[in-house]
């Protein structure tokens, strides 16, 4: 079944409302879908690599609105649903600490799942349900989101064709990478 809808998804790249069809991807993607948005915007930025900013926009823009609808939903739905299935398992006490420690280091989970290939509507609920800074959520959404949009727009403006394997297949890796090496940096710092 998911490769049929990854098939579906890769298919409206060749349609001729491609960039509406992106926008609704890239915002469904960020708080219910499981296809990523990459899967439409690669092969339409190869073929109008002049187009690859306003691409990588509409699907920045539309994650980013996609995430305040995943947040919505841990907010909203996070009593009638989250919180009796806590306490089910008699962890409805513990959701207090956890909140706040997602909170203190919410803004850095938002970062990482936002450029690697952690389903990011995870963090969007979980953001939601903790009550994470909603600014901080939309700065770090757009950071994250944007970097990761853009940085594959201009690989493959720059690149074309032959960056497409690579970045179908190891950009994930490379952002998780740098991730863990910005995070460990700021460690370092921290305890020297």
């Amino acid at each position: 079944m998911l490769r049929r809808i990854y098939n579906w998804t890769l298919s409206l790249s060749a349609h001729p409302q491609a960039l509406w069809a992106l926008a609704v991807v890239s915002f469904l993607e960020s708080s219910i879908f499981p296809i990523p948005p990459d899967v439409l915007m690669i092969p339409m930025i190869i073929a109008a690599p002049r187009r690859a900013w306003l691409i990588a926009g509409v699907a920045t823009v539309s994650s980013v609105l996609g995430g305040l609808a995943g947040y919505w939903i841990g907010s909203a739905l996070f009593e009638q649903v989250g919180r009796p299935i806590l306490e089910l398992y008699g962890k409805g006490d513990k959701f207090g600490e956890f909140s706040d420690w997602y909170n203190q280091f919410g803004a850095w989970a938002v970062l990482v799942a936002g450029v690697t290939p952690f389903p990011f509507k995870v963090i969007t609920i979980l953001s939601g349900t903790t009550g994470l800074s909603l600014p901080i959520f939309i700065v770090a959404s757009i950071a994250a989101r944007g970097l990761r949009f853009f940085l594959v727009a201009g690989l493959l403006r720059a690149f074309g064709e032959p960056i497409r394997e690579f970045i179908e297949r190891r950009l994930g890796l490379v952002f998780t990478l740098f991730c863990v090496a910005l995070i460990g940096g700021f460690v370092v710092l921290h305890y020297l």
